[in-house]
This record gives C-alpha cells, structure tokens and sequence, in this order.
C-alpha cells in the first residue's frame, strides 16, 4: 500500500499548495488513504521531499527538482517490487503490476526519463508506454527486463 500511497502524495502536492503534514493528512483521507501522522512524516523523508516557497510567499511541499542518485535507485526498486510482466504490440509497450501499482511505475519510468518514452497512462494495475518508433520497442523491453532482474 505504500508505493500507491506515496504516488498519491505526489500528485497531491503537484497539484495542491501543500503546507503542513495536517493538510496532506486531509488530502490523503480525502482520496481513500486512511494514514496516520508518522506514516506521512516517513513518507515525505522517503519521497525526499523539500519545502519550497510559492510566489506569493508561502512555502509548499515539492519533489525534489534535481533525481539524484539515491532518488533513481529509489524509482528502480520501485519499478522491480511492482512490475509483474512486460509486453508490446506496435509502439506501444503495456506493463502489469501489481494490484494499486500502475500510477507508482509510470512514476518510476517518468522520472528515470527514458529515451524514446512519448507518454505513459496508468490504470490501476496496468501501465501503457507509447513509444515513439516500433523499432525502439525491443530495446525498452529488455532494459526494463534488466531492471525487474
């Protein structure tokens, strides 16, 4: 539950001016994740986010902007520990996973920007990767396969 959860906290705060952990208690439970205090202080430490000040002076909560190295091991494990099958068909690559962790893998494979990635659209427990030549396919497939181990 932890890898939807944190790809919730995410999209909450590119979405919201997110101040205080109160707030994204509310904005958690509000979408379905009934959490508590400490599970958000551990998972803002592990998401590495940062407070950031917004233009008209508040601070918010932000990803980091700089995918250190850390962070990127972060997406891979992410990436290996819910990814369960990779196929294609044309240009387009689909990715299963496991059950809530479609939007956690589109995170993972958007943030370690893949070369040749046009897009990525995730359902709840599938993953579609429209790719910008067919020819690139094979060579996705097999470096997310390297991935997963």
């Amino acid at each position: 539950m932890r890898y939807p959860r944190q790809t919730k906290i995410l999209d909450i705060i590119s979405t919201y001016d997110v101040d205080t952990q109160d707030k994204l208690l509310e904005l958690l439970k509000m979408n379905g994740f009934n959490v508590t205090q400490a599970t958000i202080s551990r998972d803002i430490k592990d998401l590495q986010l940062v407070k950031t000040m917004t233009p008209f002076g508040k601070y918010k909560y932000t990803a980091a902007s700089n995918l250190d190295q850390s962070l990127a091991e972060r997406f891979v494990k992410i990436f290996r520990e819910t990814v369960q099958t990779v196929s294609s068909s044309g240009n387009i690559i689909v990715v299963k996973t496991l059950s809530g962790c479609a939007n956690a893998a589109a995170e993972a494979i958007d943030s370690l920007n893949f070369e040749h990635i046009l897009g990525t659209l995730a359902g709840d427990n599938t993953l579609l990767l429209v790719v910008n030549d067919p020819v690139n396919v094979p060579a996705l497939i097999e470096r997310f396969n390297e991935i997963r181990g």
